[in-house]
């Protein structure tokens, strides 16, 4: 049976072109390897047919959810079958046992959320949550800040439904000692192997030397952070093997089996039921390590739900970051270490009692110097914080990342400071030093070495450091791999960590479950050397390319392409809100990811020998779906900027083929609006019926579905050169950008009819467009001297006291963002000193509400409810507090803010015919139902002129600008 027979044999997808194999080449670990074929099952039958494939060929399958595994679990040579389109249901909820049926390919957080109202959640919590499914849990046993209190997947797995080697389907749970017996001795109805599998498994575990062996050489029992191997030591305390242990369940070895034994089709996990809210964070700040972790020690007596720790390699890393920039709000002075202690109470009194005990306890013990409490919905701030810490790390201009080698080794929390003192001597002996960041209160440290990886130096002090690393951790008698697995990367040490005698006992299990090796093979056992299968060829060096945009804070394009280390927080869903990334919410397709947009370029750009590489069909495909939303931009730890990297790459494909017709046709959107309002009645009437609408529509490229914008029956501009401003003291100059200009006259208009009414002398001055519709379509060089022009106009007339502002997002937001990349020397200088006065119409008028000079009596006192929808540029390049301030300000109106994502509109992009479905997707996840559901008397609020077009389009409802409201309802004078 080829490959393409098996194609033919799956209802879901298989593919095996080079894009789609580049992109599951890698995962969030410093390894790649090309893979044979991926596959996106639909139904358990695929799973059933791809088994029997790889049996039957002599091919291996590699199970994969979100692919964010960091020892390399989900690389490899084989056919990557990834579950996580397809298989995330929840399946069943009995509340009254407590306990739900999940499909593998469900993600923690949106688990949580449909669990939520039943007043129960899944507890094992990562860092990842957000995108990480329940089958990547069970897989690597995941855990993560509340294990103090729960532990791990192991311990809230209960049940499993699996395909085995053979292809026969299997359920493991539960078994009585008379069941078991049946499966061993082959009276059961099970299948063949199943019953080996129980019959090997006990003759395993009931040879006395293997027990003795087993508790000798496996981590102390009291770590509860242990991934090292199969858990054999834990089947053991399970009954017959231990006298009144529980009942036999193979679902605590298949937890942490990183899919090498079976492929699970659904599991059933215990439910927990949901605490009182009634948590504390208390941020104890430190001068050293060593500090945190002996305040750690002092923390633990108070039965903390979490202790985690951020050291100031993290701490500087969040400077550099606008979305996580905004959450230090806590941190005092410059401490070296935070650790971040969670208590919670019965009461609201209870936990108060016990942060000032505890404060008290760590003062007596001159532990600390500073400790903010944290209450209420801040302390959601800090830990999204804290969860960013990974991707924030990869945020490091240059080469020299902190490397996950020994990022996950785990010992006796008492034993922590010692450790860690031992730790950094090693790495001090080899001229290096360590982030420290994580589960402090398990014992767990993610203790990430500041590597070069693309240097035979730094690959040799890879291999050097994770040897010298694991035999230390021998010596605590702790686990190497607590949390993340060991996959490729510390597989090769599980002889050392374990005892020769135990490997081969693990050995063993691998070859009684899948005796054809076809799950997931070469990790845990007969791993390949850890240095081998690397990302990066060593000493190869780093290509170098001539931009129009300026990518020098990170030493050129390929550099900022691989700020992106795999973390895959692009793969959140909508429940999660933010905006990154709107296709693949839309898709659920790993192509459509930023990190898949990341790794092409990355790919291509290392490793192509053509002269113009950007110029490579594989990087258009990943592409196409980017909506230049610019969600990355903030949302992203690693800052990887998508839309900037996509604008760039358009700019460079168009020098080898040239620029499509349409993208001029966009790009000189101002010439086509300036023509049509010579004549308004002839654009009316070719877009005001589908017989000649159609046909413009197909010339342009355009959906027949999508309506066009209207055209304003004069210009703003020329209304602007008749007003007469009132004078003031207080001066503001209006930016009238294109779409404002010809689109939205009206709004522009009433903005300017505000300001003036409100005190403010509004100055316009005939400027340059602002250059969007060009940046958007990748002409850069059309762009360039736009942006020149506006930043000489204006630098030497805005100021704090004369701001510019804008009503359009996208426009008024390229002064702070594009522009500033398009220009170099003094005028990137003169650009960026410009950028910090010019503002969004909200911004502006926020501002001015904290100054005091706007007020509440100046607007009606009748009671209006107002839903808003923020535009994609304001929440990434700006904030939507302004909006909800302004809005809020008239005293009975009350604002709530739409948590939706990107609209889909995203400028040209919903009106192309071949986008036109995924964008009209997109506006379906949260915006298109949330505003249909919303009383007629519920004023629909959106600053973004597409926004509004695609609220229109989609719902039938007119959003309005936040302007237009407060103007219409001013007081009368």
């Amino acid at each position: 049976m080829s490959l393409l027979d098996l194609k033919n044999a799956l209802e879901g997808d298989l593919f095996t072109d080079n894009t789609t194999r580049r992109l599951y080449a890698t995962d969030a670990s410093a390894y790649r390897e090309m893979p044979e074929a991926v596959a996106i099952p639909k139904s358990k039958n695929d799973l059933i047919t791809l088994v029997n494939f790889a049996r039957e060929n002599g091919k291996s399958l590699i199970p994969r959810t979100a692919g964010t595994s960091l020892a390399g679990q989900v690389v490899g040579g084989g056919i990557v079958v990834d579950i996580s389109k397809h298989f995330g249901q929840v399946l069943e909820v009995n509340e009254e046992e407590q306990y739900a049926w999940v499909e593998p390919g469900l993600i923690r957080d949106d688990l949580n959320k449909h669990l939520a109202p039943y007043g129960f959640f899944f507890a094992p919590e990562t860092s990842t949550a957000n995108r990480a499914m329940i089958g990547g849990m069970i897989g690597n046993n995941s855990c993560g800040s509340n294990s103090i209190v729960y532990g791990s997947t192991r311990e809230h797995l209960l049940e499993v439904k699996t395909i085995l080697a053979d292809g026969t389907e299997a359920w493991f749970g539960p078994v009585d000692n008379d069941a078991f017996l049946s499966h061993c001795n082959g009276i059961s109805v099970s299948g063949e192997l199943q019953n080996n599998i129980y019959f090997e498994t006990r003759e395993i575990l009931k040879d006395e030397t293997n027990q003795k062996e087993i508790v000798a050489g496996f981590p102390k029992p009291d770590i509860p952070r242990r991934n090292t191997g199969y858990a054999l030591d834990m089947l053991l305390r399970h009954s017959p093997f231990t006298q009144h242990g529980t009942d036999f369940n193979f679902s605590s070895l298949i937890a942490g089996s990183e899919g090498t034994l079976c492929l699970v089709t659904a599991a059933k996990i215990q439910l927990t039921p949901l605490p009182p809210d009634n948590k504390r964070l208390v941020c104890i700040h430190s001068t050293t390590i060593d500090d945190s972790l002996k305040a750690n020690l002092v923390a633990l007596k108070y039965a903390p739900s979490a202790c985690e720790l951020m050291d100031h390699y993290i701490l500087e890393a969040t400077k550099r970051n606008a979305m996580y920039r905004a959450l230090r709000f806590f941190v005092k002075g410059d401490p070296q270490a935070i650790l971040v202690v969670e208590l919670n109470g019965e009461t609201p009194e209870e936990a108060d009692q016990k942060v000032e005990a505890l404060i008290q306890d760590l003062k007596d013990n001159g532990r600390g110097y500073a400790y903010p409490i944290i209450k209420g919905e801040q302390i959601k701030s800090v830990w999204n914080l804290r969860k960013a810490g990974l991707g924030l790390l990869s945020n490091v201009p240059g080469d020299a990342k902190a490397a996950p080698v020994i990022e996950d080794t785990a010992v006796d929390v008492a034993d922590l400071p010692a450790y860690i003192e031992e730790f950094n001597q090693i790495l001090e002996k080899h001229g290096l030093y360590s982030v420290h960041y994580a589960h402090a209160g398990s014992g767990e440290l993610h203790l990430r070495p500041i590597l070069n990886l693309k240097t035979s130096d730094g690959q040799r002090q890879f291999r050097v450091i994770a040897e010298e690393i694991a035999t230390l951790v021998k010596k605590y008698k702790g686990s190497l791999s607590g949390e993340h697995g060991d996959g490729r990367l510390r597989g090769e040490f599980i002889p050392q960590m374990l005892g020769e005698h135990n490997y081969e006992l693990v050995k063993q299990v691998k070859k009684i479950w899948d005796p054809y090796n076809i799950f997931n093979p070469n990790k845990i056992v007969d791993t390949p050397p850890m240095d081998t299968f690397l990302r990066y060829e060593k000493d190869k060096k780093t290509s170098h390319f001539e931009t129009a945009l300026d990518f020098s804070e990170q030493q050129g394009i390929l550099r900022t392409a691989e700020l992106c280390n795999g973390s895959g927080d692009c793969r959140k869903s909508e429940l999660s809100g933010g905006t990154m990334c709107p296709s693949y919410m839309a898709t659920r397709n790993e192509k459509d990811t930023t990190r898949a947009r990341a790794n092409i370029l990355r790919e291509i750009l290392t490793n192509s020998t053509d002269k113009n590489p950007f110029a490579n069909e594989e990087i258009k495909e990943v592409m196409d779906l980017c909506l230049s939303c610019k969600g990355c931009s903030s949302e992203c730890p690693s800052n990887v900027d998508m839309a900037k990297l996509k604008a760039e790459w358009q700019h460079q494909y168009y020098k080898t083929n040239g620029i499509p017709a349409r993208a001029k046709r966009i790009a000189n959107f101002t010439k086509s609006m300036k023509l049509a309002s010579l004549a308004p009645w002839a654009y009316d009437f070719i877009f005001g019926n589908d017989f000649t609408g159609n046909i413009a529509k197909n010339i342009a490229g355009f959906a027949k579905e999508r309506s066009m914008p209207e055209l304003a029956r004069q210009p703003l501009h020329k209304w602007l050169n008749s007003f007469t401003p009132t004078l003031s003291k207080q001066k503001v100059y209006f930016f009238c950008d294109e779409f404002t200009n010809y689109n939205d006259a009206e709004i522009g208009k009433k903005t300017v009819l505000l300001l003036d009414k409100l005190g403010y002398e509004v100055i316009y001055q005939p400027h340059a467009d602002c250059g969007r519709p060009q940046l958007s379509k990748g002409l850069l060089d059309d762009a360039k001297p736009l942006a020149e022009k506006n930043i000489n106009q204006f630098a030497g007339l805005i100021s704090e006291e004369t701001p510019l502002v804008g009503i359009e997002p996208s426009a008024i937001l390229t002064f702070r963002d594009e522009y500033i990349s398009l220009t170099r020397g003094e005028l990137q200088e003169k650009a960026k000193k410009l950028s910090e006065n010019v503002m969004t119409i909200e911004e502006f008028l926020a501002r001015e509400i904290d100054k005091g000079n706007i007020k509440a009596e100046q607007f009606t006192s009748e009671t209006k409810t107002i839903k808003v929808h923020g535009h994609c540029h304001q929440k990434s390049l700006s904030s939507m507090v302004p909006s909800k301030k302004l809005l809020s300000l008239p005293k009975n109106f009350s604002v709530q803010m739409i948590p939706s994502g990107c609209c889909g509109m995203a400028g040209s992009f919903g009106y192309e015919k071949e986008h036109y479905d995924v964008s009209m997707k997109i506006g379906e996840l949260v915006l298109f139902p949330t505003v249909r559901n919303t009383p007629a008397n519920v004023i629909i609020a959106a600053a973004g002129t597409s926004c509004r077009h695609q609220i229109k389009d989609g719902t039938a409802r007119k959003a309005l600008h936040p302007v237009e409201i407060l103007y219409e309802n001013l007081k009368n004078e």
